[in-house]
């Protein structure tokens, strides 16, 4: 069960919003499937401990200003934005009140893809970046964590055609993390919407 919107609301040093539904479940089913089979997806290693492992999802990076994005020691170079994926962003931005630039995509295949604990906190978000996450295929769990108080945690639940931002102070204070899963479920894209510049 997720947290209720006033859990999240009192939450220190976070600004969080959880809105299921944001799409309705046709349209949600039918843009996982064209942004699935239309993305250019890549995989790129990165270097935790000193070694060197295959990132483990998939992604692509689309932008409207041509800028580059450097998040974990990659350097990602925008895609110009497609009808659809622009349609998305200026539906986002309204619901979030912010005007985003970029979008980075997720590909999670299967429950062995994750994405570890980590802040969007890179310096070309700017300070307190708003960060708004759809999510559409399969639910996986979302997981974020307080710095400095160990008591606060919460988990969630990200279902398809849900929207969930994140702003204020929040990624200078929590760390967030989609777990890997022993459990069965099927393939998630994860969009976020972001600013750069």
């Amino acid at each position: 069960m997720n947290p209720s919107r006033e859990d999240l609301e009192n939450l220190p040093d976070a600004t969080l919003r959880y809105q299921p539904g944001f799409l309705l479940p046709k349209e949600a089913e039918s843009l996982f499937g064209e942004i699935k089979s239309q993305t250019p997806w890549r995989q790129d290693t990165i270097r935790l401990f000193g070694k060197t492992f295959q990132q483990p999802r998939l992604t692509a990076l689309y932008g409207k200003n041509g800028q580059a994005y450097t998040y974990s020691g990659i350097l990602m170079e925008p895609l110009p934005f497609t009808p659809l994926l622009e349609d998305l962003l200026h539906r986002v931005s309204i619901a979030a009140g912010e005007k985003f630039t970029t979008c980075l995509l997720n590909l999670y295949r299967d429950g062995s893809d994750s994405n570890g604990w980590h802040a969007d906190d890179e310096p070309e978000l700017g300070n307190n970046p708003v960060i708004a996450s759809l999510s559409l295929g399969a639910s996986r769990k979302f997981h974020l964590k307080h710095r400095r108080i160990k008591s606060q945690r919460v988990r969630m639940n990200l279902e398809s055609g849900s929207l969930l931002l994140m702003a204020g102070t929040t990624q200078h204070h929590w760390l967030h993390q989609v777990p890997k899963t022993k459990r069965p479920v099927g393939p998630r894209i994860n969009l976020t919407f972001r600013r750069l510049g």
